[in-house]
């Protein structure tokens, strides 16, 4: 791999020529794209096509095989010397991926653990804050959510939204520069989905630079500054909600809305 030098001011994310495999199968194919500052980009696509592969990318979950991903400027696990570049070490990747907040489609609480004490394991134990200040913000994070009530309550006392919910306020609870969402709402009950975009939705609304990869057209039309349409791991057609859903000029995308609208 060579390094790809950035030329321009960094938006929040940088996608150049990005390539990932797994064993024969090549799932991402040349990826670029930019998301800027306070952007919120929907990714959609058919199973298969490389969203999901393209998100855990980013955070430098599943390591590129060719390209670069830069975040703010910084290029994500690697190091660039002399024209080469280098694996990051492992504590370098961890303080990487802690500007980068991920939801994923399971939520992966600790189920041994209160509410709060999902919300607060993160900033306590890796940011090291102090316990008092962040005990304070955990509960912050929880009304914005919706949740403040539930703070005492464990896991297995929440619906699967609520518990969604929560996995968002831990994620927020780092501070994240850019929150990434791997099908949020793909394991929800359809009457639980829409507690959860109203919270995304709010999130867009502050500004927070989003990437989300969904099924959800609606939440896509509304809330979304970009539409990406992937497929077979590359990008085929990139555009306003408006163009993208309603207006799009690829076969494969119109052949996608035609079966999922």
């Amino acid at each position: 791999m060579t390094a790809v030098p950035l030329t321009d001011a960094p938006p929040m994310v940088r996608a150049r020529n990005v390539r990932k495999r797994f064993g024969h199968l090549e799932v991402l194919k040349g990826i670029d794209l930019d998301v800027a500052v306070g952007e919120v980009v929907v990714v959609l696509g058919p199973s298969g096509s490389g969203k999901s592969t393209f998100l855990r990318c980013i955070n430098h979950l599943e390591t590129i095989d060719g390209g670069s991903i830069h975040v703010d400027g910084e290029l994500i696990g690697f190091r660039a010397q002399e024209g080469r570049v280098r694996h990051l070490r492992k504590r370098e990747i961890t303080r990487q991926r802690r500007e980068i907040g991920m939801v994923f489609q399971q939520f992966n609480l600790f189920p041994h653990l209160t509410v709060l004490q999902n919300v607060l394991e993160a900033p306590t134990g890796v940011r090291r804050e102090p316990r008092g200040p962040a005990r304070e913000r955990a509960l912050e994070l929880l009304a914005k959510v919706g949740l403040e009530e539930k703070s005492a309550s464990y896991p297995r006392q929440l619906s699967g939204g609520q518990q969604q919910r929560v996995a968002i306020a831990r994620a927020l609870a780092m501070r994240p520069k850019l929150m990434l969402f791997d099908e949020p709402t793909s394991a929800l009950d359809p009457e639980l989905v829409g507690e959860v975009l109203a919270t995304m939705k709010g999130l867009a609304e502050e500004g927070l630079t989003m990437v989300v990869v969904t099924h959800e057209i609606g939440f896509a039309r509304e809330v979304a500054d970009r539409v990406v349409f992937m497929d077979a791991g590359v990008v085929v057609e990139s555009g306003s909600p408006a163009s993208v859903l309603d207006d799009p000029s690829n076969p494969r995308t119109q052949a996608f809305l035609s079966r999922v609208l």
